[in-house]
């Protein structure tokens, strides 16, 4: 367990912020930016105004492309 406090590892979060997926998927904030605008309906749980990017649905859509 990753528990420090009442923080969770990312690994254990079921959404992440754009610069948690930044680090997690080792890919630059701005391409996160990109691919998420372009695949809101699915990627994306909006929290107010704050965008959160569901992990597990960019982990399979991630596992489908060649190129980035």
């Amino acid at each position: 367990s990753c528990l420090v406090g009442s923080e969770m590892c990312i690994r254990d979060r079921y959404n992440l912020t754009v610069d948690e997926a930044s680090a997690y998927f080792n890919i630059g904030s701005d391409r996160i930016r990109s691919i998420i605008e372009e695949n809101k309906s699915e990627l994306v749980l909006m929290v107010g105004t704050k965008k959160l990017i569901k992990k597990k649905k960019m982990e399979d859509f991630l596992d489908k492309m060649m190129v980035l």
